[in-house]
């Protein structure tokens, strides 16, 4: 607009005056033509009625003040709280100002002074124009700082998990970064990608191409990364686990709920550390796979589960499990030479070990099950009564 082609003082003051009836009209009339302008809460409506008054009011500002650019967007949007901006699309907002416009232009004839009607018309499509522009710089600055936030946030929550943390606060902080499945998780451990300071993108986009919820967060050089949502979430990590760095790259269980997600975590960080004593573990590598290496490592958890699921299932099922499998680990595998130490048939040796395999998921005679036997046997000797292993 150019200096002195603007509405008339006596028109801009007769505008002022009716500012919050246009409002109120305004408002009146989203609620006839917009559908879901009816369902927002009262509070919300009310919010919207304040920001069409205060841009009618920026309007009569920026028409008095015609060669100074419009600053619109805290004229216009400061009076709504950002819960507003946040439940009201950009679409709509963009409904919101057209409706507005053609109120405050069908009223016009009746606010201008008389012959300053086209002057005042015109001004109104140009402000609604700035407002526009000023509409879209509100959601782009939100989406910015909401981003920001996000990313404080979601940091937050990966320390959290690191550190084991069993706060109660944990689904409420990953429910404010948009997780909404309450069904199983797992979390992923490994290094971050050297040099790629786009891995988590890379990661959230390979999630969300299988449906699944996912949060990444990276830990000094570690890529930790949380999956949800979806029921084949295997299939899911093997994806994942392509845009991790080199090295291992560990699946903790999967547990019920983000409740427990901090012991998934647990998990798959304790297997990481304990990873590189099996180098030729598949790639990703569940947690409970490394029980053994973790057990050496020092984890608690592995030695005790180790007890749990190896070798008190053996003891316990009696039958001479544990001497036949013993016996089969010290002869290398060799089952006719087991059972001439055991004075018992072949068949024999092989039904006890079939047994075995059923109670422990072990078997004697594969390398990594006979380790895996091997050392829970060990183990549990040592942290047991001696006089139940022999």
């Amino acid at each position: 607009m150019e200096v002195g082609t603007g509405p008339s003082e006596a028109t801009l003051r007769r505008l002022e005056r009716a500012s919050g009836a246009l409002a109120t009209q305004a408002v009146a009339r989203m609620d006839d033509e917009l559908p879901w302008f009816r369902l927002m809460p009262a509070d919300q409506r009310s919010w919207v009625t304040l920001v069409a008054q205060a841009g009618i009011a920026s309007l009569v500002d920026w028409c008095r003040h015609p060669g100074r650019p419009p600053r619109l967007t805290g004229e216009v949007f400061g009076a709504a709280p950002r819960e507003l901006v946040r439940a009201v699309p950009l679409k709509q907002t963009v409904d919101l100002i057209k409706v507005t416009v053609e109120v405050v232009e069908d009223r016009v004839e009746q606010v201008a002074e008389p012959g300053d009607a086209d002057s005042l018309r015109l001004t109104v499509l140009q402000f609604s124009r700035e407002v526009a522009f000023a509409t879209a710089h509100v959601y782009a600055s939100f989406a910015e700082d909401r981003g920001a936030w996000d990313a404080r946030l979601e940091a937050l929550v990966v320390d959290a998990l690191v550190r084991g943390d069993r706060s109660e606060e944990l689904p409420g902080r990953m429910a404010a970064l948009g997780w909404a499945t309450t069904g199983p998780v797992v979390v992923l451990v490994g290094s971050a990608p050297p040099g790629e300071p786009d891995s988590r993108a890379a990661v959230r986009r390979a999630a969300h191409s299988m449906r699944s919820e996912v949060l990444v967060g990276v830990h000094a050089d570690k890529l930790v990364v949380v999956l949800g949502g979806v029921d084949a979430l295997p299939a899911v990590a093997g994806r994942v686990c392509r845009e991790f760095g080199p090295g291992p790259v560990v699946v903790g269980p999967q547990v019920d709920s983000l409740a427990h997600a901090g012991e998934s975590a647990t998990a798959a960080l304790a297997g990481l550390h304990a990873a590189p004593a099996w180098p030729d573990a598949p790639r990703p590598v569940q947690a409970e796979d490394l029980l053994p290496e973790r057990a050496l490592d020092g984890d608690p958890v592995a030695r005790a589960a180790l007890a749990e699921r190896v070798a008190l299932p053996l003891h316990n099922a009696g039958g001479g499990l544990v001497e036949t499998v013993r016996t089969v680990l010290g002869n290398g595998g060799n089952l006719e030479a087991s059972a001439r130490a055991l004075f018992v048939h072949t068949n024999t040796v092989r039904y006890r070990l079939k047994r075995a395999t059923e109670l422990t998921g072990c078997s004697a005679t594969d390398p990594r099950g006979a380790w895996t036997l091997q050392l829970a046997l060990a183990l549990t000797g040592l942290d047991g009564d001696r006089s139940l292993w022999h």
